[in-house]
């Protein structure tokens, strides 16, 4: 008979590495934009993933609501998702690079907080002791001044701005963590296009919106900023097919310790091409941080693993 050919070993990992680098790339051009608010910028992207998640939807024959049992959860995925997407774009413009990516590390965290409070999954100790650590490293970035005195350094432009970009962070990845939460309720009964296709949609109606109440809508002056604008569009899409891909080969465990490589990447790149130095507390909040999400992934996989070992017994 004919054998199956083996999987390439590592492949998953890699996509994981290639998607970070795709993200990391795209939050730099980000930071190249000159005249483009972030809610612009976030709906580029909405229309870029509704540009190629539309033919996947008639492809597999989903239609364009879901369930209808699903369809409030879908439009709450949707709308957090976005909210997620528009606040880290507003973070990354303000504050530098590797502070925004680092905060936005968190988000496994308050995952497991945030489901143990809405799907009474279980809490651990050692879950909060990675809170502990991720609030940790949030206020070395922040460095709030009533605990780091009133000449705050490291940061671009004033410390208001630096402050509003880590609010901002903060509540992406809480609306990121509460998107996970919502996923994790609806599970595997709805496509993941339809999910895609729902933060497309209600992301590009409440960005326009946005727009007209700011009165921010413009078009780049210039050419760069366009190409630019593509650029993270396609980046960002690349970025979610190969994450994708990777979980859909390696288990999640590794997966998210490999993207760590996100903080990576954000720090070699502010150094390159941002000439933006990251101070030790930066640095402190990143170990923070990363030892965190690292201790929650490794624990939920090996939580997994054991429960899979249960049921083959």
């Amino acid at each position: 008979g004919t054998k199956k050919k083996a999987a390439c070993p590592g492949l998953g990992l890699f996509y994981t590495i290639l998607s970070a680098f795709l993200f990391s790339v795209a939050s730099l051009f980000l930071k190249k934009i000159e005249d483009v608010h972030s809610v612009e910028v976030s709906a580029f992207r909405c229309v870029f993933q509704m540009a190629f998640v539309l033919p996947g939807l008639i492809y597999y024959k989903t239609g364009f609501l879901g369930p209808k049992g699903k369809r409030i959860f879908l439009f709450f995925r949707g709308f957090l998702g976005s909210t997620a997407m528009v606040l880290l774009y507003y973070a990354y413009q303000v504050m530098p690079l590797a502070d925004a990516t680092v905060i936005t590390f968190t988000s496994p965290v308050f995952t497991s907080l945030l489901a143990w409070i809405f799907l009474k999954e279980k809490y651990s100790l050692w879950d909060l002791l990675f809170t502990l650590f991720a609030i940790t490293g949030v206020i070395l970035i922040a460095r709030p001044p009533f605990l780091f005195g009133s000449h705050v350094t490291g940061i671009e432009g004033s410390y208001t701005n630096h402050l509003k970009g880590t609010i901002a962070a903060i509540t992406s990845t809480l609306s990121a963590a509460l998107t996970f939460v919502i996923l994790r309720k609806v599970g595997k009964s709805v496509h993941y296009l339809l999910s895609i296709w729902y933060y497309a949609v209600i992301g590009l109606i409440g960005c326009v919106i946005a727009l007209f109440v700011l009165n921010e809508w413009r078009l780049p002056h210039c050419g760069k900023d366009r190409v630019f604008l593509i650029l993270i569009g396609l980046l960002g899409l690349g970025g979610q097919i190969f994450l994708t891909k990777a979980l859909q080969i390696e288990k999640a465990g590794p997966v998210s310790i490999m993207k760590t490589m996100d903080v990576v990447f954000a720090f070699v790149l502010q150094v390159l091409f941002l000439n933006h130095l990251p101070t030790w507390w930066t640095v402190g909040g990143a170990l923070c941080v990363v030892a965190s999400s690292s201790g929650t992934a490794i624990r939920k996989w090996r939580h997994s693993v054991k429960k899979a070992k249960q049921r083959e017994i």
